[in-house]
């Protein structure tokens, strides 16, 4: 069977075909087990109650039929061939039509699909006398006998059976698949969703199994992808010293005017040898940084060294940089590609403040449950990113605008090395922008368990490097 559709059909159908029969057999099988007790019990109670009344008269057969009332729950009348109650006692409507053979009207459902507790039986003595006893026999729990409210027990109860087993065999691969989805879009292109067998055959199965190939297709694409990159750049590294060689060899052979031109290869080449160092970087970012040295990292010194360096090259445009360090912490990670992460994004913040304006760095703390984020914020003044672009600026040699480029001299990787780095260190990186206008670039990363109490909040926490005279 490979229909969704027919499974669930059929398994309704089932459930309720199932419940009936069970319940009409159960039924049957109780309904006569109560009839052949009932029919014995009530020959006793005529027995018993006509031998009364002619042993001991009127008074001892009601007091025979008083205690069969409270010890069976039967409501007995016993009536003589003229149809006289021999007890002398009132009788309702439904006695006095049950012994006339006179049907008693059903006014429900309920009592269309019950037996009826009104019940008439027949005795003639050896002396000729002939008597009629009618019963009334006690309500079940759901009814006379409690006969349908068993069969409505049953029912539920099979039903309920089956559409379990129904909804773990629904569920259990589209909750295997979630997962899966979950553990892709972390960047885990390992990440699948089978285990169902090759007999499943319905279109969970199929949406499982196409899920799968995607998910291979993915990791294929992007390691061939990631590959490409380091092959390619390994690949530039020998032209390219070969041009440094043969660039020195030209500086000596060649005159003074020869030299501009010498000087603008020097500063291209350079520039090519740099982008080549990144993209060296991302791939070896995107293979996990498991063989690269980690240890205690102190932020607010290496956001105070950042920011430093940031600065001093800062001046040349009339900008400058300044740290915030409101809550110092401790991170674990490498160095290096932390320090790298935060200057691209400061480095990319000086290219593209406005002249005169200057870039604020700033270092906090957030408490998140029973774990402490660190919150690095890189603001600036400069035009801003459209908002479509902010979610692209991660990605390599994306440029908003290829003139502006050019003019600075990017290329678009150093963002995305961030990126890459902040996300192997276990946060995040996103950008946005502010209102009074500029870029904001927010890092997280989490705080170490060892690092120390924060100081006392004063003059002496807030650090501003950079600030002129």
């Amino acid at each position: 069977m490979r229909s969704l559709f027919l499974k669930i059909f059929l398994s309704y159908w089932l459930a309720q075909a199932l419940f009936v029969v069970l319940a009409i057999l159960i039924t049957l099988a109780v309904r006569q087990r109560s009839e052949s007790a009932t029919t014995e019990t009530k020959t006793k109670i005529l027995n018993e109650s006509v031998q009364a009344y002619e042993q001991g008269g009127e008074a001892a057969v009601r007091k025979y039929l008083e205690d069969i009332r409270e010890s069976e729950q039967l409501r007995v009348y016993l009536f003589d061939a003229r149809g006289q109650e021999v007890t002398g006692r009132p009788v309702p409507g439904w006695a006095d039509d049950t012994q006339r053979n006179i049907p008693i009207p059903r006014r429900d459902l309920l009592q269309y699909l019950t037996p009826s507790p009104f019940q008439r039986q027949t005795l003639a003595t050896p002396e000729g006398h002939r008597y009629i006893m009618v019963v009334m026999l006690p309500p079940g729990p759901f009814g006379p006998r409690g006969v349908p409210g068993l069969g409505i027990l049953i029912g539920v109860v099979s039903s309920g059976i089956v559409c379990y087993f129904l909804a773990v065999y629904l569920a259990r691969p589209i909750v295997r698949l979630r997962s899966a989805t979950q553990r892709l879009a972390e960047g885990d292109l390992t990440a699948r969703a089978g285990g169902l067998g090759k007999r499943r055959g319905d279109e969970i199965a199929q949406l499982v199994r196409d899920f799968d190939a995607m998910a291979e297709r993915l990791e294929t694409l992007v390691n061939a992808q990631s590959r490409l990159l380091k092959d390619i750049s390994h690949e530039l590294r020998s032209p390219l010293a070969r041009l440094n060689v043969a660039l020195a060899l030209a500086r000596q052979r060649s005159g003074a005017e020869a030299q501009g031109a010498l000087e603008r290869i020097d500063l291209e080449a350079n520039r090519l040898n740099g982008m080549i160092e990144r993209l060296l970087t991302i791939a070896r970012l995107e293979s996990g940084v498991d063989n690269l040295r980690q240890g205690a990292v102190r932020l607010g010194d290496l956001v105070r060294e950042i920011v430093e360096d940031a600065d001093f090259e800062a001046q040349g445009r009339g900008c400058h940089v300044s740290a915030m360090v409101v809550d110092d912490c401790t991170v674990t990670g490498n160095p290096a590609l932390l320090h790298s992460a935060i200057e691209n994004v400061v480095r990319n913040a000086t290219r593209y403040t406005d002249s005169g304006t200057s870039v604020e760095v700033r270092l906090e703390t957030h408490q998140e449950l029973a774990n402490t984020t660190a919150i690095i914020r890189v603001t600036d003044s400069g035009p801003g990113v459209p908002e479509d672009a902010l979610d692209k600026l991660f990605r390599p040699f994306y440029r908003i605008d290829d003139a502006r480029g050019r003019e600075t001299g990017g290329v678009g990787l150093g963002l995305a090395i961030t990126e890459r780095a902040v996300r192997l260190h276990g946060g995040t990186v996103r950008a946005a922008n502010r209102p009074q206008g500029g870029l904001m670039v927010e890092i997280r990363l989490p705080v170490a368990a060892t690092t120390p109490p924060k100081p006392p909040k004063n003059e002496a926490e807030t650090s501003l490097l950079g600030a002129r005279s």
